[in-house]
């Protein structure tokens, strides 16, 4: 009975979707995703076009530096200030590996760039530290606009998403992302498939990759897009993209494969442009693409 009224409703929000846009709506029953919470809508006016536990409370993991990078580029502090990974950059809390090491200096603007396009925990840590007020500032930073976008169901507690206690649903991750995408630096940053960064003190070269294998493969129009993932939240995904000629929101959460959320974008992908079941999508070819930077 449960699926049967998800059924329906998702096929009632379809319905209205397409009816406005004045285009055949695709069969919701011929869209089958694995992720556990998941949204679609377009992107210009939050119009629904598929819902799926889109309530639900749910951790977000790394989803989390994008609010992150809005409230510190709203501080407007100069990208080109230097940022050096300290002590409390660590995470003491999963002990997860960083290519920043301890007194690396990077200019804000780098250090938000490693954040969105690598996840780096110690880079968005650092960010948020550097922030007026240190922290615990930027983090009320976090929580009060997140109140100002109308995210009545989200709590941000850390800037990397590491902490449980960062959670959302898939309903108001939408408005996060759309907020975002306002941000020029977020969508450049979060879309940059790859750079190679000399890191000082040493000197060393770094090579650094886009986390989501959908921006590296380079069949897909993507706009912004935030990957993440803790045991507790399981694989996430947000995206802004085009698809089937219209910009569309994409928010996934809690799947359990390691590739299940690409499957599921592509799954949505294919179900839009044509209205068809995509059974088993597989991520595209991954493409290298290297930036240098250098900073001394």
């Amino acid at each position: 009975m449960k699926q049967l009224l998800h059924s329906v409703f998702a096929a009632l929000l379809c319905t209205a979707f397409h009816a406005s846009a004045g285009v055949v709506a695709p069969d919701p029953a011929k869209l089958k995703l694995h992720s556990a919470n998941a949204i679609v809508v377009s992107a210009t006016d939050e119009s629904p076009i598929y819902s799926k536990n889109a309530e639900t409370i749910t951790p977000i993991a790394s989803i989390t530096k994008l609010m992150t990078a809005m409230v510190v580029l709203d501080a407007k502090q100069p990208p080109n200030d230097l940022l050096t990974i300290d002590i409390p950059d660590l995470d003491m809390l999963k002990g997860s590996h960083s290519r920043l090491r301890l007194g690396v200096e990077l200019p804000r603007s780098e250090m938000l760039r490693l954040a969105l396009m690598s996840s780096e925990n110690r880079a968005a840590s650092a960010l948020c530290r550097y922030y007026p007020g240190g922290t615990n500032a930027c983090v009320l930073a976090m929580n009060a606009k997140a109140v100002k976008l109308g995210m009545t169901r989200s709590h941000f507690s850390d800037p990397t998403g590491l902490s449980s206690d960062n959670q959302s649903t898939a309903r108001d991750l939408v408005k996060m992302v759309r907020a975002a995408s306002e941000y020029p630096q977020i969508r450049e940053f979060s879309t940059t498939p790859g750079a190679l960064v000399d890191v000082p003190p040493t000197g060393r070269s770094v090579e650094f990759h886009n986390t989501n294998a959908l921006v590296r493969g380079g069949t897909w129009d993507i706009q912004l897009q935030k990957t993440g993932f803790i045991r507790e939240a399981g694989r996430c995904l947000v995206m802004m993209a085009n698809v089937a000629s219209r910009p569309v929101v994409i928010v996934l959460l809690d799947s359990l494969g390691k590739m299940t959320r690409i499957g599921d974008a592509n799954r949505i992908k294919h179900w839009l442009e044509t209205g068809e079941t995509l059974a088993d999508a597989r991520p595209a070819h991954k493409r290298k693409v290297l930036v240098k930077h250098r900073y001394r």
